[in-house]
């Protein structure tokens, strides 16, 4: 998840739904609601521990955190470098991954009707337009990172809506992916708060659409990735300069690599 929250045009929430750990994630994340900490305030250390065990999943949250920071920071500067140099390259294999991502989604569905059609094509359009929206111009001031933070989680755990690239819009990308590799602590502090009070009242919107509408949401967000398929490929035309059988090759890669991850989860679920 973290190798795809760093990519513009790639979802973190895409790789979760592959692993088979989505559906568990959101419920996790929107159960939080700290009320472990009112046997804190009263002095009551074994009623917080009681309480923040059963509203936590750290089991879940430990290793998938730590592999987040992982990738976070020993990918930053390598992501850095292949959008700058491989630039065609790297975009047909974000292409490859996006369009296996949406057909994994398609076959979760529980067949095809009249108003999912519509919400995919809704979707489509939506991110058709987002995806061509120009950067904003924006500065780097801790309350513009904060903002950015709570905006980008929201996308981070959405399949197909890529953080990176809200950040991107945003004008916060590459500073933040500077921030990163030269590990300036404030800035970093100041997007983690955002991001963490971003995702804990997200989340629990998006549980409540995965548990009363999960036809409707996965179709939406289907519609959503193919919409997005417009940055990769304005990418890949605007910056090919030889042989396009490279591009063809590492889009085919990356479909091949989500199908394979995808039923490889499955079968270690089974």
């Amino acid at each position: 998840m973290g190798s795809a929250d760093i990519i513009p045009g790639v979802s973190g929430g895409t790789i979760a739904l592959i692993t088979g750990i989505y559906e568990r994630l959101v419920h996790a994340i929107s159960s939080i609601n700290f009320t472990f900490m009112k046997p804190l305030l009263k002095g009551d250390f074994s009623g917080f521990k009681e309480r923040v065990l059963y509203e936590i999943d750290f089991e879940l949250f430990i290793p998938l955190l730590l592999g987040i920071a992982v990738a976070f920071l020993s990918l930053a500067k390598l992501i850095s470098y292949l959008l700058v140099a491989q630039t065609a390259n790297i975009f047909a294999f974000f292409l490859g991954l996006i369009l296996a991502s949406a057909y994994i989604l398609y076959t979760k569905l529980d067949g095809l009707n009249f108003k999912l059609i519509i919400t995919t094509v809704i979707g489509i359009v939506l991110s058709y337009i987002f995806v061509g929206l120009n950067p904003i111009a924006a500065n780097h001031s801790l309350i513009v990172i904060f903002f950015s933070g709570i905006i980008a989680i929201c996308a981070m755990i959405l399949p197909g809506i890529s953080g990176s690239f809200l950040l991107l819009l945003l004008g916060q990308y590459q500073y933040m992916l500077n921030c990163l590799s030269n590990l300036k602590i404030t800035e970093m502090l100041v997007f983690i708060v955002g991001a963490v009070i971003g995702i804990l009242g997200f989340s629990k919107i998006l549980n409540y659409l995965l548990e009363n509408h999960e036809s409707i949401t996965m179709a939406f967000l289907i519609g959503i990735m193919i919409g997005t398929l417009r940055l990769p490929i304005d990418k890949i035309t605007t910056s090919i300069s030889g042989s396009w059988i490279p591009c063809v090759v590492l889009a085919v890669i990356g479909f091949v690599l989500i199908i394979v991850m995808e039923r490889r989860f499955n079968y270690i679920e089974d």
